[in-house]
């Protein structure tokens, strides 16, 4: 069981507060959307929990270790993250993108051993890149560069998974199905993974539970179908937004102009 927690962490940017006394905790298993509006604090609470941004204020902990003690090296091999874009000087094949995710497991050489040959095998075949694999990343769609990424933090064996808007760029197939394959991942690995996603449909059909920010703080946490209520929606993310149920979630949807 792997447990990666903030505990009333506080976290800004050249003295401007951005996370104010946010608790959040993560648990092996299960796929939580974290949502919010713009500037809520949503990609900062993540870099926190991924060690990029140490807190000015709490801790965070993994498996009760303060990330705070560990070096980057080591943070790297248990917690991987998906960020927002990926830039590269070098016009690497999608192969060698997803073989950058084993880079902290290699030894002093730096030479690929069998496993981790293995695990680029296993993480090319996740996201049906087989086919891409030979492929220049400066060749791709923003989709399947997307996707390479994705497959990249999978290579690193890690386990927390972080991912900062995975289905940007994404039509809406692609969209549910790579969010299908985080959740059936966090199970069956047993990953401990958060999504920031700004669809809230999607946080509530395929997520097993969110997190809504609102100005730096946590305003809901719980399942969907506790969480996105009329009142929390319309205070969040203001007025013009209905909340319909089916089948027992719930799914927000644009009002009428009157």
């Amino acid at each position: 069981m792997t447990t990666l927690a903030a505990e009333r962490i506080s976290a800004g940017y050249g003295g401007r507060r951005v996370l104010v006394d946010v608790d959040v905790a993560l648990e092996s298993g299960a796929l939580v959307a974290l949502v919010g509006p713009n500037g809520a604090g949503k990609s900062t609470l993540l870099r926190c929990l991924a060690g990029l941004v140490r807190p000015s204020g709490g801790r965070v902990l993994l498996d009760g270790t303060d990330l705070a003690s560990l070096d980057r090296g080591a943070i790297a091999r248990r917690i991987a993250v998906v960020p927002q874009t990926f830039d590269t000087l070098f016009p690497f094949t999608v192969r060698e993108i997803v073989s950058l995710g084993r880079t902290a497991r290699l030894g002093l050489l730096a030479i690929p051993r069998g496993a981790d040959v293995a695990a680029v095998d296993r993480a090319i075949d996740d996201l049906d890149l087989r086919d891409l694999a030979p492929r220049r990343v400066d060749e791709l769609s923003g989709g399947e560069r997307q996707r390479a990424v994705l497959a990249m933090a999978l290579a690193q064996d890690g386990d927390a998974l972080l991912l900062d808007e995975p289905t940007a760029h994404l039509d809406p197939a692609h969209q549910r199905a790579t969010l299908i394959l985080i959740r059936r991942l966090a199970r069956e690995r047993r990953l401990a993974a958060l999504a920031v996603l700004h669809d809230l449909n999607l946080a509530a059909a395929l997520c097993d539970r969110i997190v809504v920010m609102s100005d730096g703080r946590v305003a809901a946490d719980g399942a969907p179908s506790g969480v996105l209520d009329p009142s929390t929606v319309a205070a969040v993310f203001g007025p013009g937004l209905d909340v319909a149920t089916r089948d027992g979630t719930p799914y927000v949807l644009p009002s009428p102009p009157r």
